[in-house]
Protein backbone atom coordinates (compact mmCIF):
# COMPACT_ATOMS: atom_id res chain seq x y z
CA UNK A 1 0.00 0.00 0.00
CA UNK A 2 1.40 3.46 -1.02
CA UNK A 3 -0.29 5.26 2.29
CA UNK A 4 3.39 6.81 2.89
CA UNK A 5 3.36 8.63 -1.06
CA UNK A 6 0.17 9.82 -1.19
CA UNK A 7 -0.42 10.91 3.09
CA UNK A 8 -4.08 10.30 2.47
CA UNK A 9 -6.02 10.30 5.28
CA UNK A 10 -9.59 8.92 7.06
CA UNK A 11 -9.02 5.95 5.57
CA UNK A 12 -10.55 2.81 7.75
CA UNK A 13 -7.76 0.79 9.12
CA UNK A 14 -6.89 -2.96 7.10
CA UNK A 15 -5.71 -6.14 9.69
CA UNK A 16 -2.21 -6.84 8.19
CA UNK A 17 -1.26 -10.28 7.22
CA UNK A 18 -1.63 -12.84 8.34
CA UNK A 19 -5.38 -12.24 9.64
CA UNK A 20 -8.19 -14.20 10.91
CA UNK A 21 -10.71 -10.60 9.79
CA UNK A 22 -10.21 -9.15 6.35
CA UNK A 23 -9.54 -11.88 4.57
CA UNK A 24 -9.40 -11.94 0.54
CA UNK A 25 -9.94 -15.15 -1.24
CA UNK A 26 -9.00 -14.96 -4.80
CA UNK A 27 -10.77 -17.65 -7.13
CA UNK A 28 -7.90 -18.99 -9.45
CA UNK A 29 -10.30 -20.83 -12.85
CA UNK A 30 -7.22 -21.60 -14.49
CA UNK A 31 -4.92 -19.11 -14.88
CA UNK A 32 -1.76 -19.94 -17.03
CA UNK A 33 1.45 -20.26 -15.35
CA UNK A 34 2.71 -16.66 -16.41
CA UNK A 35 -0.91 -15.13 -15.64
CA UNK A 36 -0.25 -16.37 -12.35
CA UNK A 37 3.36 -15.06 -11.91
CA UNK A 38 1.81 -11.56 -12.87
CA UNK A 39 -0.50 -11.86 -10.81
CA UNK A 40 1.79 -12.59 -7.64
CA UNK A 41 3.87 -9.28 -8.76
CA UNK A 42 0.65 -7.14 -8.07
CA UNK A 43 -1.16 -8.88 -5.59
CA UNK A 44 0.31 -10.90 -2.58
CA UNK A 45 -0.28 -7.51 -0.48
CA UNK A 46 -3.68 -7.81 -0.74
CA UNK A 47 -4.34 -11.70 -1.41
CA UNK A 48 -4.71 -14.20 1.62
CA UNK A 49 -5.56 -17.58 -0.09
CA UNK A 50 -6.20 -18.84 -3.82
CA UNK A 51 -8.86 -21.37 -4.42
CA UNK A 52 -8.32 -23.09 -7.66
CA UNK A 53 -11.93 -22.94 -8.26
CA UNK A 54 -14.16 -26.32 -8.46
CA UNK A 55 -12.11 -29.26 -10.71
CA UNK A 56 -9.71 -26.30 -12.66
CA UNK A 57 -6.92 -28.22 -10.72
CA UNK A 58 -7.55 -31.73 -12.51
CA UNK A 59 -6.88 -29.93 -16.13
CA UNK A 60 -4.42 -27.00 -15.30
CA UNK A 61 -0.79 -27.43 -17.25
CA UNK A 62 1.94 -27.02 -15.05
CA UNK A 63 -0.12 -27.61 -11.83
CA UNK A 64 2.48 -28.44 -9.20
CA UNK A 65 4.38 -25.25 -10.84
CA UNK A 66 1.69 -23.01 -10.11
CA UNK A 67 0.86 -24.57 -6.49
CA UNK A 68 4.99 -23.95 -5.97
CA UNK A 69 4.76 -20.83 -7.05
CA UNK A 70 1.92 -19.52 -5.03
CA UNK A 71 3.44 -21.07 -1.23
CA UNK A 72 6.51 -19.29 -2.47
CA UNK A 73 4.77 -15.59 -2.68
CA UNK A 74 3.00 -16.93 1.18
CA UNK A 75 -0.42 -17.56 -0.34
CA UNK A 76 -1.65 -20.55 0.58
CA UNK A 77 -3.58 -22.75 -1.74
CA UNK A 78 -6.50 -25.08 -1.43
CA UNK A 79 -8.88 -27.13 -4.45
CA UNK A 80 -12.35 -25.95 -4.65
CA UNK A 81 -14.83 -28.38 -2.64
CA UNK A 82 -16.42 -29.95 -6.02
CA UNK A 83 -12.65 -31.45 -6.56
CA UNK A 84 -13.30 -33.00 -2.63
CA UNK A 85 -16.81 -33.75 -3.90
CA UNK A 86 -15.62 -35.87 -6.92
CA UNK A 87 -13.24 -37.88 -4.74
CA UNK A 88 -16.01 -38.66 -2.31
CA UNK A 89 -19.01 -39.64 -4.54
CA UNK A 90 -16.21 -42.12 -5.85
CA UNK A 91 -15.49 -43.31 -2.49
CA UNK A 92 -11.89 -42.22 -3.11
CA UNK A 93 -11.23 -40.04 0.46
CA UNK A 94 -7.83 -41.62 0.92
CA UNK A 95 -6.74 -41.36 -2.75
CA UNK A 96 -7.66 -37.01 -1.95
CA UNK A 97 -5.66 -37.18 1.15
CA UNK A 98 -2.37 -38.70 -1.33
CA UNK A 99 -3.37 -36.06 -3.73
CA UNK A 100 -2.88 -33.33 -0.63
CA UNK A 101 0.57 -34.50 0.28
CA UNK A 102 1.77 -34.91 -3.12
CA UNK A 103 1.03 -31.64 -3.84
CA UNK A 104 2.43 -30.11 -0.85
CA UNK A 105 -1.09 -28.34 -0.44
CA UNK A 106 -1.98 -27.50 3.70
CA UNK A 107 -5.87 -26.26 3.20
CA UNK A 108 -8.43 -28.07 2.14
CA UNK A 109 -12.42 -27.21 1.77
CA UNK A 110 -14.83 -29.92 2.58
CA UNK A 111 -18.08 -29.31 1.20
CA UNK A 112 -21.53 -30.87 -0.27
CA UNK A 113 -23.08 -28.53 -2.33
CA UNK A 114 -23.24 -30.97 -5.75
CA UNK A 115 -23.97 -34.56 -3.43
CA UNK A 116 -26.04 -35.74 -1.17
CA UNK A 117 -24.03 -35.66 2.49
CA UNK A 118 -25.42 -36.71 5.72
CA UNK A 119 -24.31 -33.11 7.94
CA UNK A 120 -22.67 -36.18 10.57
CA UNK A 121 -20.52 -37.18 7.84
CA UNK A 122 -19.63 -33.71 6.65
CA UNK A 123 -18.43 -32.96 10.01
CA UNK A 124 -16.33 -36.46 10.19
CA UNK A 125 -14.53 -35.65 6.76
CA UNK A 126 -13.62 -32.08 8.23
CA UNK A 127 -12.21 -33.75 11.80
CA UNK A 128 -10.22 -35.88 9.58
CA UNK A 129 -8.80 -33.69 7.95
CA UNK A 130 -8.14 -31.09 10.32
CA UNK A 131 -5.43 -33.67 11.41
CA UNK A 132 -3.42 -32.91 8.73
CA UNK A 133 -4.44 -29.51 7.23
CA UNK A 134 -5.89 -26.69 8.02
CA UNK A 135 -9.98 -26.70 7.08
CA UNK A 136 -12.12 -24.31 4.93
CA UNK A 137 -16.12 -25.77 4.79
CA UNK A 138 -18.58 -24.65 2.39
CA UNK A 139 -22.66 -24.10 3.42
CA UNK A 140 -25.02 -24.18 1.63
CA UNK A 141 -26.40 -25.75 -2.43
CA UNK A 142 -25.48 -25.09 -6.02
CA UNK A 143 -28.75 -25.91 -6.33
CA UNK A 144 -30.86 -22.25 -7.51
CA UNK A 145 -34.16 -24.24 -6.29
CA UNK A 146 -33.42 -25.67 -3.05
CA UNK A 147 -33.70 -22.99 -0.39
CA UNK A 148 -31.97 -23.61 2.99
CA UNK A 149 -33.22 -22.05 6.31
CA UNK A 150 -31.74 -19.92 8.05
CA UNK A 151 -31.63 -22.07 11.34
CA UNK A 152 -30.42 -24.42 9.56
CA UNK A 153 -27.36 -22.26 7.84
CA UNK A 154 -26.79 -21.25 11.64
CA UNK A 155 -26.49 -25.11 12.83
CA UNK A 156 -24.40 -26.57 9.74
CA UNK A 157 -22.41 -23.39 10.25
CA UNK A 158 -21.62 -24.14 14.24
CA UNK A 159 -21.40 -27.89 14.08
CA UNK A 160 -18.22 -27.72 11.00
CA UNK A 161 -16.63 -25.03 13.45
CA UNK A 162 -16.86 -27.08 16.16
CA UNK A 163 -15.36 -30.02 14.19
CA UNK A 164 -12.45 -27.94 13.52
CA UNK A 165 -12.90 -25.42 10.72
CA UNK A 166 -10.58 -22.42 10.03
CA UNK A 167 -13.21 -20.65 8.16
CA UNK A 168 -17.03 -21.61 6.93
CA UNK A 169 -18.02 -20.21 3.35
CA UNK A 170 -21.51 -18.83 2.47
CA UNK A 171 -22.01 -20.84 -0.56
CA UNK A 172 -22.72 -17.97 -3.75
CA UNK A 173 -20.73 -19.94 -6.58
CA UNK A 174 -18.96 -17.85 -9.03
CA UNK A 175 -21.98 -16.74 -10.67
CA UNK A 176 -23.30 -14.80 -7.60
CA UNK A 177 -26.76 -16.37 -7.78
CA UNK A 178 -26.90 -18.79 -5.20
CA UNK A 179 -26.78 -19.61 -1.56
CA UNK A 180 -26.65 -16.41 0.46
CA UNK A 181 -27.68 -14.48 -2.56
CA UNK A 182 -30.98 -14.49 -5.13
CA UNK A 183 -31.03 -15.42 -8.42
CA UNK A 184 -30.84 -11.83 -9.65
CA UNK A 185 -27.26 -11.30 -7.43
CA UNK A 186 -29.92 -9.83 -4.54
CA UNK A 187 -27.93 -10.64 -1.02
CA UNK A 188 -30.73 -12.00 1.34
CA UNK A 189 -30.01 -10.07 3.71
CA UNK A 190 -32.56 -11.79 6.07
CA UNK A 191 -30.36 -14.56 6.12
CA UNK A 192 -27.02 -12.90 6.24
CA UNK A 193 -28.68 -10.92 9.66
CA UNK A 194 -29.49 -13.99 11.17
CA UNK A 195 -26.41 -15.78 10.43
CA UNK A 196 -24.14 -12.42 11.97
CA UNK A 197 -26.21 -13.05 14.97
CA UNK A 198 -25.21 -16.18 15.60
CA UNK A 199 -21.97 -17.07 14.41
CA UNK A 200 -18.52 -14.92 14.97
CA UNK A 201 -17.95 -12.32 11.82
CA UNK A 202 -14.26 -13.88 11.86
CA UNK A 203 -15.26 -17.45 11.08
CA UNK A 204 -17.27 -16.13 8.08
CA UNK A 205 -15.80 -16.34 4.54
CA UNK A 206 -19.04 -14.87 2.47
CA UNK A 207 -18.63 -15.72 -1.36
CA UNK A 208 -19.30 -12.80 -3.13
CA UNK A 209 -18.32 -12.36 -6.50
CA UNK A 210 -20.08 -9.59 -7.61
CA UNK A 211 -19.28 -5.66 -6.78
CA UNK A 212 -22.57 -4.93 -5.73
CA UNK A 213 -22.42 -7.64 -3.32
CA UNK A 214 -19.13 -6.47 -2.03
CA UNK A 215 -19.71 -2.89 -1.45
CA UNK A 216 -23.17 -4.34 0.62
CA UNK A 217 -20.78 -6.54 2.78
CA UNK A 218 -18.20 -3.64 2.95
CA UNK A 219 -20.90 -0.72 4.16
CA UNK A 220 -22.70 -2.85 6.65
CA UNK A 221 -19.58 -4.89 8.22
CA UNK A 222 -16.89 -2.52 7.36
CA UNK A 223 -13.55 -3.19 5.22
CA UNK A 224 -12.28 -6.08 7.48
CA UNK A 225 -15.18 -8.37 6.90
CA UNK A 226 -13.56 -11.42 5.16
CA UNK A 227 -14.66 -12.05 1.02
CA UNK A 228 -14.14 -14.69 -1.27
CA UNK A 229 -14.65 -15.83 -4.94
CA UNK A 230 -12.68 -12.85 -6.01
CA UNK A 231 -11.92 -12.56 -9.46
CA UNK A 232 -7.77 -12.06 -9.84
CA UNK A 233 -8.32 -8.77 -11.94
CA UNK A 234 -11.00 -7.80 -9.68
CA UNK A 235 -9.07 -7.97 -6.31
CA UNK A 236 -7.31 -4.35 -6.74
CA UNK A 237 -10.62 -2.96 -7.34
CA UNK A 238 -11.97 -4.36 -4.26
CA UNK A 239 -9.00 -2.96 -1.87
CA UNK A 240 -10.13 0.44 -3.30
CA UNK A 241 -13.71 -0.48 -2.24
CA UNK A 242 -12.31 -1.82 0.84
CA UNK A 243 -10.45 1.70 1.63
CA UNK A 244 -13.25 3.88 0.73
CA UNK A 245 -11.49 4.67 -2.69
CA UNK A 246 -14.01 3.89 -5.40
CA UNK A 247 -17.26 5.88 -5.90
CA UNK A 248 -19.33 3.37 -4.60
CA UNK A 249 -17.91 3.35 -1.19
CA UNK A 250 -16.22 6.94 -1.70
CA UNK A 251 -18.33 7.92 1.35
CA UNK A 252 -18.48 5.17 4.05
CA UNK A 253 -15.42 5.83 6.33
CA UNK A 254 -15.50 9.64 5.88
CA UNK A 255 -15.85 11.38 9.22
CA UNK A 256 -18.12 14.01 7.62
CA UNK A 257 -19.58 11.54 5.47
CA UNK A 258 -23.16 12.33 4.25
Amino acid sequence: MNQELFNLGQLPSRTTKPRESGITMVMDKGLSLREAEDFVSNSVEYTDIIKLGFGTGFVTPGLQRKIDLYKEAGLPVYFGGTLFEAYIIRNQFEDYLRLLDKTGITHAEVSDGSIEMHHDEKCEYIRKLASRAIVLSEVGSKDAEKIIPPYEWIEQMESEISAGVWKVIAEARESGTVGIFRGTGEVRSGLVAEIIRKIPQEKILWEAPLKAQQVWFIKLYGANVNLGNIAPNELIALETLRLGLRGDSFHFFLDNAQ
